[in-house]
């Protein structure tokens, strides 16, 4: 496509969608076009000329042409539908939908390997820091032992207000909803779905591991309460919902979990909707990444960033799939831990390999000590709205 004027067609224009249109139309130098956006509601009021529009996906998918496809909507369904049939119709695709490309990675990565077009993601992981380009190109040996860090804006705002500012969790989400952080139902946020999709995502390039979302353990912030955030307190830490993947023993665990972090971690100073993200390797110990999360015009410069890569035949090589040496993936693996809870009757303690530290009162108790994941992972206590976990460095 080098030297010549992209066609785009769009779908969708909710945040990420106007996003992407403002940074188009305030950047220089990038010879891309919109011709046509396809939309679900043609009575909605949108910001730009009617004549954009359509709710005719044909009008996009076949359209000769259309170069690009930019999928940008909320059905997961729907999205893979339009990415699949835009690849077989030889058409690059960039994408932000990370749920719709986490449970369906195999077959995508199929899919453009066998129509020989790119498909593009960065923006499905951590809006705009360009981590799966470094991924790809920076770190494409198997010298990367571990990815971990804040890869969800909304929650990452969230505790910033609780923690810096002492307000309610339901204070700190309605806020982070009006900024348009999190969704009007915030669930996949809360409760760590988002980041473990995205997670997945990472687990590919960083690994060459493919892993199902459902076989990823996650556990988000939506039992956090006032004891727990004392706790974090008395240890001069604040808490952080991490995602992390690490080579261990010739495999890969991954998991999303909130962690309590100290002063001196790196990403104890990632505040609001901000993403950090550490890469460790043998080589070049850690390095710290660190962007804006969420919002439409961050999410919409790493759609665009693909888009002009686009413009230079790039296209993902997926480097350590090649190299047939990926790490098996496991959840056999042990986290120190707090859990706190109401009653005896709510948790098994009888599954911890340890307990350093234990705590009762007439209203909560807790325990430190160190747990398997994969016994977390098949715990039923979590799900219990009194009992909440955070692991410890």
């Amino acid at each position: 496509m080098e030297n010549k004027i992209i066609n785009l067609g769009i779908f969708g224009f909710g945040v990420v969608g106007q996003g992407l249109y403002e940074v188009l139309n305030r950047t220089k130098g990038i010879n891309a076009r919109i011709k046509k956006i396809c939309i679900k509601d043609p009575n909605k009021s949108r910001p730009i000329d009617s004549s954009y529009f359509t709710t005719d996906k044909n009008e996009i998918l076949e359209d000769p042409t259309i170069d690009v496809v930019v999928e940008l909507i909320n059905d997961t369904e729907a999205a893979f539908d339009i990415v699949s049939t835009a690849l077989r119709n030889g058409k690059a695709v960039v994408s932000a939908s990370k749920r719709m490309i986490a449970e369906n990675l195999p077959a995508l990565y199929e899919l453009q390997s066998a129509n020989k077009v790119p498909f593009l993601y960065e923006a499905s992981s951590c809006a705009s820091i360009p981590i799966i380009r470094n991924l790809e190109e920076y770190y494409d040996n198997d010298l990367l032992n571990a990815v971990e860090g804040i890869c969800n804006g909304s929650t990452n705002y969230i505790l910033t207000k609780i923690f810096e500012e002492n307000l309610s969790f339901e204070t700190a989400l309605q806020q982070a909803q009006d900024l348009g952080f999190a969704e009007t139902d915030p669930t996949l946020d809360i409760e760590g779905y988002d980041p473990k999709f995205k997670l997945v995502i990472l687990l590919l390039h960083a690994f060459g591991t493919f892993v199902k979302p459902e076989e990823v353990y996650n556990f988000g912030i939506h039992h956090l309460n006032d004891f727990d955030i004392q706790f974090a307190k008395q240890r001069n830490c604040t808490v952080k919902l991490i995602a992390q993947c690490r080579r261990q023993n010739g495999s890969v665990f991954a998991y999303v979990l909130p962690h309590l972090v100290k002063e001196h971690n790196l990403l104890y100073d990632v505040y609001n909707e901000y993403n950090g993200i550490l890469l460790e390797s043998a080589f070049t110990d850690k390095q710290f990444f660190v962007g804006k999360g969420a919002g439409g015009t961050a999410t919409g410069s790493a759609v665009l960033s693909d888009i002009s890569a686009l413009l230079y035949n790039y296209r993902y090589e997926y480097k350590k799939i090649k190299q047939n040496n990926q790490p098996n993936f496991t959840n056999d693996v042990k986290l120190k831990v707090y859990l706190r809870y109401k009653t005896p009757d709510q948790v098994d303690l009888a599954e911890f390999f340890n307990i350093s530290e234990k705590y009762e009162s007439p209203e909560w108790r807790y325990v430190v000590g160190t747990i398997n994941l994969q016994k977390l992972k098949e715990a039923g206590w979590l799900k219990k709205k009194d009992v909440n976990l955070l692991v410890l460095e």
